[in-house]
């Protein structure tokens, strides 16, 4: 229902913007909450100048095992945080049953991560029998993998 206006009893035609900005601010709202809930993983300052190196399609799937390293003291396979001493036995673990072309270990490491902890991990990794190891960096913006 419009409302009138004077004494003339007709009706204006006047769309009221209101309720639909208060729609747009919650949805707005919304989108900011969940946004930072849908990034994958542990966040890490990762290596940005890897030219020439192709991406690894497995690396994003749930089956591979992704070695994080945000920190010298911190290390997470795939999401769950675990010491450096417990790393080889949950690695073992999650080996079990695959073929020796798919036991590959994935890790990202950050920009402020010593060498030697890198070091560390990878020898962790090769102790358990994984010959493969994909060290995980940012593709340069503007740089095409030929």
């Amino acid at each position: 229902m419009g409302m009138t206006t004077g004494g003339g009893g007709e009706y204006t035609a006047e769309i009221n913007v209101t309720p639909m900005v208060d729609i747009m601010l919650v949805l707005l709202i919304i989108f900011m909450v969940v946004t930072p809930l849908l990034s994958a993983g542990v966040p890490v300052n990762i290596p940005k100048d890897m030219l020439g190196s192709d991406e690894d399609p497995d690396i994003i799937r749930e089956t591979s095992v992704v070695l994080t390293i945000p920190n010298n003291s911190d290390f997470y396979i795939n999401k769950d945080p675990y010491s450096k001493e417990t790393l080889g036995e949950k690695i073992k673990k999650l080996m079990e049953g695959k073929t020796p072309d798919k036991r590959i270990v994935y890790i990202k490491s950050g920009v402020g991560v010593d060498y030697g902890t890198v070091v560390e991990a990878i020898n962790i990794v090769r102790k358990q029998d994984v010959d493969k190891i994909g060290l995980v960096a940012d593709r340069k913006k503007g740089v095409k993998s030929e």
